[in-house]
């Protein structure tokens, strides 16, 4: 038979151990993932589009049906009508095009602000309120900006990034 792409589902929070694991093997599979910087030092910094699935390329009729079922951290293969999922190669192709494009508008989101651009809030309680861009926080994409709002000083306001955009 043919090599064909399936859904391999993980227990939770075990996509990185697996994915580990199948590499060790050199098992061919694709993780959906981003990389973040989390607050916490010791949270996670890799985060799956997909919790708990990756996706693996396999012989079934040479690799065996069982071959992930009883890999650690695994659950198994997904199945519908007690045969395992086959995800067609275009679209694993058109996956790997999205995340690549989602990852990159992530890791340039607000990076293009500088200290002094006029900003316009857009989400939470101050919506619709002008102000001043003032730094980048670290953290869960967090930044500071700089409201002037019951007096002629501004002050500063921590936001997320996704609650502001440039004012052209």
């Amino acid at each position: 038979m043919a090599e064909y792409w399936y859904v391999l589902r993980t227990k939770p929070k075990k996509e990185l151990f697996v994915y580990q694991q199948l590499l060790a093997r050199e098992v061919a599979l694709y993780f959906p993932s981003m990389r973040v910087k989390p607050v916490n030092p010791r949270a996670a910094k890799v985060r799956p589009f997909f919790p708990g699935y990756l996706f693996v390329q396999a012989d079934l009729d040479v690799d065996g049906y069982n071959a992930f079922n009883w890999l650690p951290g695994t659950v198994g293969l997904v199945h519908f009508g007690g045969e395992p999922a086959i995800v067609p190669e275009n679209i694993i192709h058109e996956l790997k095009e999205r995340v690549a494009r989602v990852t990159a508008e992530h890791q340039n989101r607000g990076s293009n602000l500088r200290q002094g651009d006029r900003v316009r809030i857009v989400s939470g309680p101050f919506t619709g309120y002008e102000a001043i861009f003032d730094a980048h926080l670290p953290g869960k994409e967090r930044v500071q900006v700089l409201l002037s709002f019951l007096s002629r000083h501004p002050q500063p306001l921590k936001l997320n990034v996704d609650d502001i955009r440039a004012k052209n």
